[in-house]
């Protein structure tokens, strides 16, 4: 693609561009840009969600750009604040680091490893004096950062606001003028947080990035936007046969967005499809999403899953996991990650949403007690093999 038709993707696809000109410009003017987008790993894995944001910056690294991803692991331990009605929990450094390694492998599967910089936040906040954060708190005033929708929000419910929820968007902010960044891109969500780092860079002497962001790609239940923990994600590093079963969930009314958003298809080439015959729309969705993250060779394979899945037959192709005689069903949900943790497992167990050999299971105290496989399966379409021994 040419920059003008780059520019052009940009403006049909983004929800806003602080200034358009100016990102006209910087693209015409033949100059290396430096394009940063940041990532707090709060949670271990990528989704599609993402992939709107990283595949425009694929277009941009193709016209030669350097693309920086910012893993902020850092500022993941105060949570960005952005859409919350209260307070994160606080994650050590140590779970950020440890969430982040699966990004870096992820992050590659939309973008050139070799065009890529992949640093983390750290490397500059956690070396600031005091001094230096003081000298970066008087950039900005407390009735600004109420502005922000959701604290003004909380403050007006007289919810409590920690002192370091207020410094989030100074922290990302203050990593534009780190990395001296040209463009900054990110989801609609980051905005007030995006143009913190176009200003401060002003009040730190350096040119103003230009941002864009993203319109949020709304989740699996066509609500909440797409995140890991509403459990409404499609992962970009998942199985083919999982990302197909989840394709053919995307709700009808999102599914024109979802392939504008998520692939590289012409609308040409979905527009009337979606219209006229959704199913089959449905079909070639998942088809494309398998394509571009586990390549061609996959498709068939996860087809023939789904097609066995949905008329309720049992995979051939699972996850095995071995347990002791005596464990209980709710340690399998947990142990092959059915369920994330043992007490969900038991309530998945009361809600009648989990079978052991194609029977459901009513106790959720209920134990393997002999020796064996067993097919564990949760819902309609995910399995486990479980070996008893």
């Amino acid at each position: 693609m040419t920059v003008n038709e780059v520019y052009e993707r940009l403006l049909r696809d983004s929800i806003s561009i602080y200034s358009k000109e100016g990102l006209l410009e910087k693209l015409q003017s033949g100059k290396k840009l430096k394009i940063k987008m940041g990532a707090d790993p709060s949670r271990p894995d990528l989704h599609l969600g993402h992939s709107v944001v990283l595949r425009k910056l694929r277009m941009l690294q193709d016209l030669g750009h350097e693309i920086v991803f910012v893993i902020g692991d850092f500022t993941a331990m105060i949570g960005d604040p952005s859409g919350r009605s209260k307070t994160r929990v606080p994650l050590t450094f140590e779970q950020t680091r440890e969430n982040s390694k699966s990004y870096l492998e992820q992050v590659v599967k939309i973008l050139d490893p070799e065009k890529t910089t992949i640093t983390y936040n750290s490397s500059w906040l956690a070396e600031m004096k005091f001094s230096d954060i003081l000298e970066l708190a008087g950039k900005y005033t407390l009735a600004r950062i109420l502005e922000r929708d959701d604290f003004a929000k909380r403050y007006a419910e007289q919810a409590p606001i920690g002192l370091h929820e207020i410094f989030y968007p100074l922290m990302q902010g203050y990593d534009s003028v780190a990395l001296q960044a040209d463009v900054e891109v990110g989801g609609n969500d980051q905005t007030f947080n995006l143009l913190v780092g176009r200003e401060l860079q002003r009040d730190y002497g350096q040119s103003p990035q230009e941002v864009i962001t993203f319109p949020l790609l709304p989740g699996l239940d066509g609500v909440e936007k797409m995140s890991k923990s509403l459990d409404n994600y499609i992962g970009i590093s998942e199985p083919a046969e999982i990302m197909y079963e989840k394709c053919m969930k995307v709700p009808d009314s999102l599914l024109d967005t979802y392939f504008k958003l998520t692939t590289d298809l012409d609308e040409s080439e979905f527009s009337d499809l979606v219209k006229n015959d959704v199913r089959a729309a449905h079909f070639r969705y998942a088809e494309e999403i398998v394509r571009l993250y586990h390549g061609e060779d996959a498709i068939k394979a996860a087809a023939e899953r789904y097609s066995n899945v949905a008329k309720g037959g049992v995979p051939d192709e699972m996850d095995s996991f071995e347990l002791s005689v005596g464990m209980q069903v709710a340690d399998a949900l947990k142990d092959s990650g059915l369920a994330p943790s043992k007490g969900e497992a038991r309530r998945l167990i009361q809600g009648g949403g989990v079978k052991l050999n194609g029977e459901k299971v009513a106790d959720a105290n209920a134990v393997f007690s002999e020796v064996g496989e067993y097919v564990l399966q949760k819902g309609k379409n995910k399995f486990a093999k479980i070996i008893v021994k």
